[in-house]
């Protein structure tokens, strides 16, 4: 038992039925009926193999897409293929999750076989309007279709599914009410690893904060800045605007329209607070740029503003952030510096992330966005730790309460 929750070495699976939770939802290419990505894949991989070579008879669950994510709503069969090249072993998958032909298959497995159900989100009580709008208690999902339907057949369940840590649905808090449950190892590194960062990081601690989803960057800070975990706060990307902003500097029309657009001049009166009581340990671009006509195009803050919307952070900022990184010994990472896609201005994220890279700290990367931008420029294997998840990393570290984990815990003291 770690933190309070069983691990997957407090349980002798063999001959068991396993219902194992997963998080491998993904970008789908439709048309080609495959998977964009399969970050997420690789890193529950390892807990799949497991179980099935100790013998469990391994029942997976997962979901792809959402509601209010229709682009990547789609059946998790092309995940199927991928599990079975990861784990090299064979592979059922089912058009059903809770159904009579999904019961029957999971009645009919032998040991060490691995059954794929279909997209738990095709299931109503799986929905995130559901979640949202009845919030439900976990003992009353444990009463919901999918969890009275499956949960007697099982002997045990497993979550490995940091990544979706945050979110209430009954198949990640429900069957903890019912069933013996355990975390799966990505879950528990994710979670081992975190914790010690928030705990007792090696310091400097150097926070890397940029992307497009500020309100991540702002829970962030205010845990981290709060209880001096981050010595430094580096900022790109929207965040850096914003702050620029609140600090007085006129980042140009087509800049501040883009921010008011999006309904994020709220948090200009946020940036000046934090400016005001910790504005030595965040440190705001020095010089950005833009795309004129596919062409980069950097302006230094001080001859500021600019006709164009600010895309990237400049050379010199790029420069200024990499002193911090050398000597930093822990760096965390949520967030690109700009629009990394587009070539004029890939260089502020490409040029950090090599300097994240080359650094000598424990480094890690959150947040999907910084996972794409880690994979475009073939870096992956020089990041120490890659996390999967976004908004269960962005909660986490704000200091919320995690859903999963919390029935996980409950799990621990009950059974």
């Amino acid at each position: 038992m770690r933190f309070g929750i069983n691990t997957l070495d407090d349980f002798d699976v063999g001959g068991k039925t396993v219902l194992l939770r997963v998080d491998i939802n993904q970008p789908v290419d439709k048309a080609t009926d495959t998977l964009k990505d399969i970050t997420r894949i690789r890193g529950c991989a390892p807990t799949i193999k497991e179980l099935s070579d100790k013998g469990a008879k391994v029942v997976v669950l997962a979901h792809q897409g959402s509601d209010i994510e229709y682009q990547n709503y789609y059946t998790l069969r092309p995940h199927a293929k991928v599990i079975e090249e990861l784990t090299e072993k064979s592979v059922t998958f089912i058009p059903d999750v809770c159904g009579p032909f999904a019961l029957a298959k999971i009645k009919a497995m032998e040991d060490g076989d691995i059954l794929l159900l279909d997209n738990v989100r095709f299931m109503a009580e799986e929905m995130t309007l559901f979640e949202t709008k009845l919030c439900l208690t976990p003992e009353q999902q444990a009463k919901t279709q999918v969890v009275t339907k499956l949960a007697p057949l099982a002997d045990l369940f497993v979550v490995d599914a940091f990544a979706a840590a945050h979110r209430a649905q009954p198949t990640l808090v429900g069957f903890e009410q019912v069933l013996p449950s355990a975390m799966g190892r990505l879950f528990e590194r994710e979670y081992s690893i975190l914790s010690e960062i928030m705990r007792e990081p090696k310091k400097p601690m150097v926070f890397v904060l940029g992307g497009a989803k500020i309100q991540d960057a702002f829970m962030i800070m205010d845990k981290v800045l709060g209880e001096s975990i981050a010595d430094t706060v580096l900022t790109g990307g929207l965040l850096g605007n914003v702050m620029l902003m609140a600090r007085g500097i006129d980042i140009g029309e087509a800049s501040r329209r883009f921010i008011e657009e999006h309904n994020l001049s709220q948090f200009i009166q946020r940036s000046k607070g934090i400016l005001a009581q910790y504005g030595d340990k965040v440190i705001l671009p020095v010089d950005v740029a833009y795309n004129k006509e596919g062409k980069r195009c950097a302006v230094d803050v001080s001859a500021l503003p600019c006709d164009a919307l600010i895309t990237d952070i400049g050379e010199q900022t790029v420069e200024l952030y990499s002193q911090y990184l050398a000597d930093a010994k822990t760096v965390f990472v949520n967030g690109p510096m700009g629009v990394f896609e587009e070539e004029a201005t890939r260089y502020g994220t490409e040029a950090l992330w090599q300097a994240i890279a080359r650094s000598q700290a424990f480094t890690v990367i959150g947040g999907g966005d910084s996972v794409a931008a880690t994979n475009a420029f073939n870096l992956a294997e020089d990041i120490d730790y890659i996390c999967t998840g976004g908004g269960a990393l962005v909660r986490f570290l704000s200091g919320e309460a995690l859903p999963v984990v919390t029935a996980l815990k409950y799990a621990a003291k009950t059974f």
